[in-house]
Formats: structure tokens, sequence, C-alpha cells
């Protein structure tokens, strides 16, 4: 037992020293415990095999479907629209859906793709980020008490239970108590947190990157985006995209929506032999010749365009701006007769040369340094970006990043998603095989392929697991459990089960500060289950107590990367965490000691 508590301290040292990788210290604490004796190789490894282990790294897989097929992103689109410029507003509607979100993918993944909201809403509504983005990361935090499957914390305690063979907890078990927790941390960052965050306007960093919109701006041609319907009695119905020759109207057509039976196709830079039909939506760029009063005699109705539609073609093509090289074989011809289009399947919307706007520019020769507006598809923009002997790529957009590559396959990812849950939650089958079916549904779908699953699950995440969850075995086979439990019944004397929740509570919490979650949920499980054991009461909210208090790492920005990702887009300190998360972590102390013995009676 001794030796045990020597290793654990050491690693302990070791996690909150940050010099060495938490992995590395999870492997170097195995072999410390295979190698004093205290664990058998087959004992010690154990882990590995774990369902635990499966089944975190089976949740990364859907997590990862989830983002490449764009509902996440779509989600963040929504909150931009309907937040507009009211802080409050912004903070309820941001933090519920960091909670949503967390609560069936990744809360780092969730807290890295709405940073860029935060900062984009920021920008063009003045509202002020510093009060946006820890409020932000404490919601991804509490996302971890909704569900099951939302944190590894959740899934360790609850295989404890069935370890000790007691009932384990189900899908749903965290709900009522994370969303009285959500209430409450809405409620306090409305009236209290956010008036501790720092003020002020925030310094964003000066970046080369541009928006798409502002690429456009800078050829002046944002204001020159149409979209224009094809009326039924139009000339233009029936003719291929070729035979319409738009362009001699000084009009460009980048995309056609198309009513289909199930929704709306998109036909991104459409090819020339694509035929019209009435009702087509055409996505076009007019330029300086085009003369928008004949848009009515070519049977053509202008459409407002709206913020979604654009949002909805940024999935389907983007804008950048390409330089000519020296040994271009375009320098010296015109665009027609360079086939840049033919070549690289891109629109060339713009010409600038010299810093100036050439207009027009279809039969202007084009010279070495001319920097083109090019519009294409995603895959014909990466096509463009690795060619190296024509042109390159100077700016590509920002919402490259933002591309979902199996958007159309979003449907069927929710569709994945609430079959998971449904299976999961109503016990049809175990949930760590609800979970593989799940990630296996993705790639047969296609919605994510097997390679780029590997790539989505964090195998040092699987290690630290894997190599933590035989300390508890340690713990257990040497009298270490036992030995703790004794300290805090002796400590807390009569005082009953309120008290000694607080205390593995606290416990919990604070050894989240030095070690990891999952790490801390290992280590206290067993204890919890062995002291709601010496007390007569049920185990189940010692270990609700525990998951919750190893989801509130709020006080520090190093103890979860979940908190730490905001530090720097926030300009934060560490004592804003100390200030605005110490008063959290004693709401969600007070709340769980509150919901908890109602959901699950001592």
């Amino acid at each position: 037992m001794e030796i045990v508590f020597g290793i654990l301290a050491a690693a302990a040292v070791l996690f909150a020293s940050g010099r060495v990788r938490l992995d590395v210290v999870a492997l170097l604490t195995l072999l410390a415990l295979m190698m004093t004796g205290v664990l058998s190789p087959r004992d010690a490894l154990a882990g590995f095999g774990d369902p635990v282990v499966v089944l975190v790294a089976a949740l990364l897989i859907v997590g990862e479907m989830l983002t490449r097929t764009g509902l996440a992103h779509q989600l963040a689109l929504w909150l931009m629209r309907t937040a507009g410029d009211s802080e409050r507003r912004m903070l309820v509607l941001l933090m519920g859906s960091a909670a949503l979100l967390g609560s069936a993918m990744s809360s780092t993944a969730v807290v890295a793709i709405l940073i860029p909201v935060v900062l984009t809403v920021s920008a063009r509504t003045k509202l002020n980020a510093r009060h946006l983005l820890i409020p932000l990361s404490f919601a991804a935090l509490i996302s971890g008490m909704l569900t099951l499957i939302a944190t590894t914390p959740n899934l360790v305690v609850s295989a404890e239970l069935q370890a000790k063979g007691l009932e384990p907890l189900g899908f749903f078990s965290f709900t009522p108590v994370g969303l009285a927790i959500l209430g409450v941390g809405i409620v306090y960052m409305l009236l209290v947190g956010r008036r501790l965050l720092p003020g002020g306007e925030v310094a964003e960093p000066k970046s080369q990157a541009q928006t798409m919109d502002e690429i456009v701006g800078s050829f002046g041609l944002l204001d020159r985006r149409l979209r224009l319907r094809i009326q039924a009695d139009s000339q233009l119905a029936g003719r291929t995209l070729k035979e319409a020759a738009l362009s001699g109207h000084g009009l460009r057509v980048l995309g056609i929506e198309r009513t289909q039976r199930f929704g709306v196709e998109r036909i991104a830079s459409p090819p020339p032999s694509v035929e019209l039909h009435a009702g087509d939506v055409l996505a076009a760029i007019c330029d300086t010749a085009a003369d928008t009063t004949t848009l009515g005699s070519l049977g053509l109705e202008s459409l407002e365009l709206r913020d979604r539609d654009v949002e909805a073609w940024k999935q389907e093509f983007g804008m950048a701006v390409a330089l000519v090289l020296p040994d271009a074989s375009c320098v010296g011809r015109s665009l027609v007769e360079s086939g840049l289009r033919t070549r690289f399947g891109a629109h060339v919307l713009g010409l600038r040369r010299a810093g100036r706007l050439v207009e027009p520019f279809r039969d202007e020769p084009l010279q070495v340094g001319d920097s083109l507006l090019v519009s294409a598809t995603w895959s014909c923009m990466a096509r463009l970006q690795s060619s190296s002997d024509e042109l390159v790529v100077l700016s590509a957009p920002t919402e490259i990043a933002d591309v979902a590559p199996a958007r159309h396959r979003a449907p069927l990812a929710l569709a994945i998603v609430a079959a998971m849950i449904v299976l999961s939650a109503a016990e049809i089958v175990p949930v760590v095989v609800a979970v593989l079916l799940a990630a296996l549904a993705a790639v047969a779908t296609g919605c994510i392929s097997m390679e780029q699953s590997y790539r989505s699950i964090h195998w040092s995440s699987i290690v630290l697991i894997a190599g933590m969850l035989p300390v508890a075995h340690a713990l257990d086979e040497t009298g270490g459990t036992d030995a703790i439990v004794s300290a805090l019944l002796t400590a807390t004397g009569d005082t009953g089960p309120y008290v000694m929740m607080s205390v593995l509570f606290f416990l919990t919490a604070g050894l989240g500060l030095v070690l990891s979650n999952t790490a801390t949920a290992v280590l206290v499980a067993p204890v919890a289950i062995q002291a709601a054991i010496a007390l007569s009461v049920s185990p189940r909210p010692f270990c609700m107590v525990v998951a919750i208090a190893a989801s509130a790492a709020f006080v520090t920005p190093v103890s979860t990367p979940v908190v730490t990702l905001v530090v720097e887009p926030g300009g934060y300190r560490f004592g804003d965490f100390v200030k605005v998360g110490t008063p959290l972590l004693i709401l969600t102390w007070l709340t769980t000691l509150l919901v908890v013995p109602l959901v699950f009676p001592l």
C-alpha cells in the first residue's frame, strides 16, 4: 500500500509539473506498478482492454462525424443569426448550444468549434469576446454532466459501480442534475459572472487571413452578388448554360439551386453542359457590363440575397486570390484563351493589377503579377493550391476551415446519433455496443472514412485512460482504498452522508487541479463506493457526486484543455478563472447536494 501511495504521489507531481506528457506519466505509473510487483503484467495492462477505453475511442469517431457532416457548424451559424448583438441572449444561447453539443461529442472539440464563432460575433456586433469565452468553456464543462457518454469520468464511475456488482448509471441518469447545474450556471453568468470578467475592447491579433466577404469586397464585387430565379416562361428554361450565354449579358453563374423532392440540390461551379430548368435559382455575380434591366427580358426574377443562402453556398465553393506566376502559360493570353476555367474548374471574377482593379477584364491579356479573384468548389480550390507552375493562392478564405466534407450526409449523421441515444437510453443494448454500432454506421454510410476514424481518435487520451484504470485495482488489492475510507470516516465522524458527499466533492475537485479528471475519477470512485457502504447508504448518489465534481474544473485554466483553449483568444489571466470559477464551483456543490438525493435517494 505504501508503494502504491508513493507511486501515486510521484505521478501527481509529474502531472502537476506539466513537464511530462500525461500519457507518458500514465505509462510510467504502469511500469512502476509492474516493476515493484504490485500488479502482474496482465493486471497492469488490463486497462487497454477495458470497455471504457473502447467506448471513448468510438465516441471520438462519432464526434468527428458530427464535425465532418457540418451539424456542429450549422448550430454555430444558427447561434450567430439568433443572438444578434444582445450579450444576454448570446450568453444564454452560447452556453445552451455548447452544453447540447458537448453532451454528444468532445467538449474540447465544442470549444474549438465555437471560439471562432464568438470572435466573429464579437467583431461584427462589438460584443466583448472576453465576456463570452469563459462562459463558453464553463458550459462545455457542464455538458459533461448531462449524459453518460458526455465525458470519460461518467463512464469510469458507472463502470466502477458495475465492477462492484452494483447497478450502473443509465444514459440519462446525469441529465436532471446536469440541467439544474446548467441553469444555475447560466443565471450566475448573467447576473454575476460576466461582471467579474475583464471589460474593455479586446485587441484582436492582426492576421492576413480574410473571410470570403472581405476577399470579394476587396475587388468591389460585394454588392454585385445576385440570386436570380428562372421563371416558367423564361427563354432560358431547357437550354444548357453554354447555350444561354449569360456571360454575354455580364452574368457569371457560380451555382444553381434546384428544388428536389427531398430538399434543395446545390450545383456549385456548374459545367457549361448543365441544363437550366424553370424554377432554378442562380447564384451569380454581375460585372460592370451587366445591364440588370435586361433580366426581365431573359425571364429572370431577382430575389433577396439572404445571409443563410450565402452561408449555404460557402459550404459548396470558396473565393481566393491567386497570383499569376512568371512562367505561367496564361501570361499574354486573355482568360478565355488561357483555359483556366477548364484546367482548374475556377471562375475568374476579378482582376487587379498593380493594386488597381481592371474593368472590363475578360479580354485583357494577363500579365505576370496580376491578382485574380477566383471562385471554385473546395476540391478544385485544393487542386489550385497545389499547382505551383501557373498560379499561387495568396489568400484562401478563413471559411475553408469550416467546410464540412460530408455535409450532404448530415441527415444520416443525425439519424445515427438519434439511434445511438435511443439504443443506449432504452437499454436495448449496452452503451458500448450502441456507440460502436454508431461508429461503424458512420463509416458504412460514408459520413467518415475508416482512415479518418483512426485519425480522429486521440491516442494520447486512450493511453492515459488505459494507464490509470489499473491504479484503482492496485489500491483495492493493497488495502489503499479501505485506508482512505477509514481516514475520511474518522475525519467526518457521525456527521452523516451529506458531509461525506461534500468531502468527496471537494476531494475530487481538488485532485482535478493536479490530475486529469479521468485519473481523478479512477481514484475517487472506489473510495466513494466504499464510503457509502460503510455509512449504509446507496453508493449511486456518492458516485454521482464524484462524476459531477470531476467535470467542475472551473477554478484554474490549466486543469483541462476545455478551459485552456480560451486563455489566449480571450487574453485572460490566471486570476480571472479563480475570480469567476470559484463562486460557480460552490454553486455547483450546493446544487449537487440539493438535486442528487432527490434523483438518487440515499
